[in-house]
Formats: structure tokens, C-alpha cells, sequence
């Protein structure tokens, strides 16, 4: 998955991209409590600091900009001093906030929470919710209107705060008939939006349910529950594709003419699951546009989303840490995919460390010296010997254990991050294709021995040599097996 997945994520730097949704202001009063209020029961709050992010829609629009799509945002905010600070945090984060409608008699919508020792305590919500009047509707359409020529994909994030009025969708569905977009959207009613012919929408599991007329289940019964629902949510929707998301359960897609694809995802608290939406909707988009099948796109949003569920408040996901996520998936590597994630960890800034052996009875020995390793960076790399490296290396009795036994041991330890075999007597080929910051050898090298050296050296990497543990070897424990014979 990782040949399909990351082509098309360098893609996504090509595709023009327009978000039109509720533009929010995501405001984080973190601070410290260690005292009760006298006027009532509850924790008085000492404000250290405050953190303004997009939100919403603009999460929606900071997400594909994150992921290296140019961006243009539409909405409607007021004339206040939330709008400055809204359209500060934008621009500083990639998004041009000149598609934000200023609308003196409208009150820009703003989520403030207010945190203690990482805590939420609280979260104060305010702003106009009410439809937009007809003059704003009117300058927003042509603004639609303007952008709509000159992009790839569209998203449409409706938090039902009255920026979607029947006026915009009537336009949204001219323009999409007139000329076809790839359509995703995300709306808290989809019946709405059937009209303008999405190309893929994506409800939340409580939205679909509700759109539905569902009571809300729970666990993976929500999974067969929605699945046995599939031709008429597409048919209420109007949508070729709905991906449903599941929080911890994943993501079930939906596509027409096609069986149902389940993602998985890693369970996270409630509390870090703000924006995930946004970042997957945001990612389904892109990959869409980019001409991915609809699986790899499922895959790849629910990836995305993964990584910004791990993190505390609203944020969003960048190329490069997704990149380096896709392709850290499997421990197993081939030589292509080891360029692939040496390209992607150097892009990232990581640190990657490599070494290499036979290890064909892991010992205290190896375990030590690769956790070791493990401490001088970020990823460590394991070549492997193949078998017949092994015997031409060690004798025609070696190797005791097999290269894919090995293989599976060495997986087994968390200091391994990942494993590529290699038949030739020397490590070579993959330290030229991995570039190392640190490649690693045991005691008894030195740097006039190591014939690997000079190549760590000319790549820009150093050499590390670990000492070996007294009387710990293969060839040792071998020895002593054969003395003491079978029994």
C-alpha cells in the first residue's frame, strides 16, 4: 500500500482546491487551577496563555493547505475582532483570507474553551447562527462563482450555522452540473446537498444514523447496523461514494457498484478527536481529486486523521508527517521501500540509524547492542544477512534459523523500527540507498577495517562502534549446545 499511497500524496501539491464552510475561531485559554471560587463551587482558573486556531471550515481549508494543496476559503465572518484574529491564524497557517465575506451585522463564530493543567473545564460558544441576508448570500455566490473555474476539488463543510443557505446550494448545484468538480462533502444534514451531485459525502456515524432515521448503536454493531443501509444512503445523499467515519471503529466507504471497504483506527480518547473530520474529509478530497481508487483514498484519510486524533485540540496534519507514517507502516521493508522511507525520514529531519548482521540466535548480546543503537536517533534500520550470505559468511552449517525466522524475531523488539534483507557479503547497497546519520558496528571493527566507512562517510553519515558483551556470541552458544549434546 505504501507504492499506491505516497505517489499520491506527492500529488496533492498540484491540486487547486476551494473550501467553502463555516469559518471558525478556535480559542484555547490554557491555565492553572489550585483554588475554588467563593461565590460557588467551582475551580477559579489562573489564565496563563491564549492559542487562537481555525476552526470548522477553516480547520477544513488549514488541513489541505497542510497537505500542500493551494487553497482558497470561502465564508462569512463579522466585523469583530474575532475576524482579525481568525484571519491572522489563517494566513499564518498557509490559508489567504481574502475569501472571508466581512458581514457588519453578523457576529463571528467563535469556540473558546478553557483549560487547566491540560483539562478542559469549559467551553463557551457565541456567534450568529442565523441564515446570511440576502446581500452576503448574494456577494458569497460570486465569490463561488469566481473561484469555482479554477479548481480541482471543492469541499463543502456545513456545521448548519445558516452560511449554507438554500440560495448557496442552488448555486453550489449550478455550478457542479454546468462543470463537474470532485465533490466531497461534510454537512450535519447531507439531504440538503443531495441536489449538487456529490461526488463523495462524509457523515459522522450519529449524522448517519440521524439521516437514517436510526436509534444510535454502539461498538462494531454500528458497522453491520449502517452497512445494511447502504443503497439508501447513497440514494438520500445523492453521492457516488460516503464514508462513513466510526471515531475508534474507522471508517466504513460506501461506493456505488462496488462492495463496502472497512479502515481501522488506533481507539484515542474523545477529548483529542477535535478536527478529525475536518482532516479526513480534507485528505478524502485531495486523494480523489488526485484519480486514487476510493479505497486507498479511505486509507489515507483515515491515516491522516490517525495522526491528528494524537495530538490535544484542533490542528492539522502535514505532508511530511504523513508521508513518514505511510511509509513507517510495515517493519518488513524491500530496497524500494527503504528509498522511500530514508527520503521521507531525511525530509522530516529524522534521525536514521542502520546496522546490520546475521542474527540467527538472538542474544542478550544483539539485544543490547541494538537498543543501544536505537539511542543514537530516531529509526533504526536492521539489515539482515540472507541464508545464503549467512553461509557464505559463517559455513555451510549456518544458518540455524532461516531469514524470514529472523526476520520476525528481530520485528519483535520495539527497538527494531524496521528490517531489510540483503544477499550480498556487505550492507552496501542499502547504506547508499538509506543514507544514515549513524551506521553501527560491533567492538571488534575499526574505522581502517570497516570497508563501509568511507561510503558512511562520503553520504554524510558516522560510524558507531558498540562493544561487545563477554562471552556472548552465536558461535558460543552453538559450542556450547554441541558439548553438551541432545537431551
Amino acid at each position: 500500500m505504501t507504492h499506491v499511497l505516497l505517489p499520491v500524496l506527492d500529488a496533492f501539491a498540484d491540486l487547486r482546491t476551494l473550501v467553502i464552510g463555516e469559518a471558525m475561531l478556535d480559542a484555547y485559554l490554557d491555565g492553572h487551577s489550585e483554588r475554588l471560587c467563593r461565590e460557588a463551587p467551582v475551580p477559579v482558573v489562573d489564565v496563563d496563555a491564549r492559542r487562537d486556531v481555525p476552526g470548522g471550515g477553516a480547520n477544513t481549508a488549514v488541513n489541505a493547505a497542510a497537505l500542500e494543496a493551494r487553497v482558497t476559503f470561502l465564508s462569512v465572518v463579522g466585523g469583530d475582532d474575532e475576524a482579525d484574529r481568525l484571519a491572522r491564524s489563517l494566513a499564518a497557517l498557509g490559508v489567504p483570507a481574502h475569501g472571508l465575506v466581512r458581514a457588519g451585522g453578523r457576529r463571528t463564530l467563535v469556540k473558546q474553551r478553557v483549560l487547566a493543567g491540560g483539562q478542559i473545564l469549559l467551553r463557551l460558544d457565541a456567534g450568529s447562527r442565523d441564515d446570511l441576508d440576502p446581500v452576503t448570500e448574494a456577494r458569497l455566490c460570486e465569490r463561488l462563482r469566481a473561484a469555482w473555474s479554477d479548481v480541482d476539488a471543492v469541499i463543502v463543510s456545513d456545521y448548519g450555522y445558516g452560511l449554507l443557505t438554500g440560495g448557496v446550494i442552488d448555486e453550489l448545484a449550478a455550478l457542479q452540473a454546468a462543470h463537474p468538480r470532485v465533490l466531497v462533502a461534510d454537512a450535519k444534514d447531507l439531504r440538503r446537498l443531495a441536489r449538487a451531485r456529490p461526488t463523495a459525502v462524509k457523515p459522522n456515524y450519529c449524522e448517519a444514523a440521524r439521516l437514517l432515521g436510526l436509534a444510535n448503536g454502539h461498538g462494531d454493531g454500528r458497522v453491520e447496523q449502517i452497512a445494511a443501509h447502504e443503497a439508501e444512503f447513497l440514494q438520500i445523499t445523492g453521492a457516488r461514494i460516503a464514508a462513513v467515519t466510526l471515531d475508534c471503529a474507522g471508517a466504513l466507504v460506501f461506493e456505488t457498484g462496488q462492495p463496502a471497504y472497512r479502515t481501522y483506527a488506533r481507539p484515542s480518547s474523545d477529548a483529542n478527536a477535535t478536527g478529525a473530520g475536518d482532516t479526513f474529509v480534507g485528505a478524502l478530497a485531495l486523494a480523489l481529486a488526485a484519480g486514487a481508487p476510493t479505497h486507498a483514498c479511505a486509507d489515507l484519510a483515515s491515516s491522516a486523521a490517525s495522526l491528528v486524533v494524537a495530538r490535544d485540540g484542533t490542528t492539522a496534519c502535514s505532508a511530511a508527517e504523513l508521508r513518514v507514517h505511510l511509509a513507517s507502516q510495515d517493519k518488513l521493508l524491500g530496497h524500494d521501500d527503504l528509498a522511500l522511507l530514508a527520503d521521507c525520514l531525511h525530509r522530516a529531519g529524522k534521525r536514521l540509524v542502520f546496522t546490520n548482521g546475521c542474527f540467527d540466535i538472538l542474544h542478550r548480546g544483539h539485544i543490547t547492542c541494538l537498543s543501544r543503537a536505537k539511542a543514537l536517533g530516531d529509526v533504526l534500520i536492521v539489515g539482515l544477512n540472507a541464508d545464503a550470505s549467512v553461509r557464505r559468511l559463517k559455513g555451510a552449517a549456518r544458518p540455524i534459523n532461516c531469514a524470514a525466522d529472523r526476520a520476525q524475531v528481530l520485528a519483535a523488539l520495539s527497538c527494531v523500527d524496521h528490517i531489510v534483507e540483503f544477499a550480498d557479503d556487505t550492507p552496501t547497497r542499502l547504506i547508499e540507498l538509506a543514507r544514515p546519520d549513524v551506521y553501527v558496528k560491533g567492538g571488534d571493527y575499526s574505522l581502517d577495517k570497516l570497508p563501509e566507512a568511507p561510503l558512511v562517510s562520503r553520504l554524510g553519515g558516522e560510524v558507531c562502534f558498540m562493544p561487545y558483551l563477554d562471552d556472548v556470541s552465536t558461535t558460543g552458544i552453538l559450542a556450547r549446545i554441541g558439548e553438551r549434546g541432545p537431551g
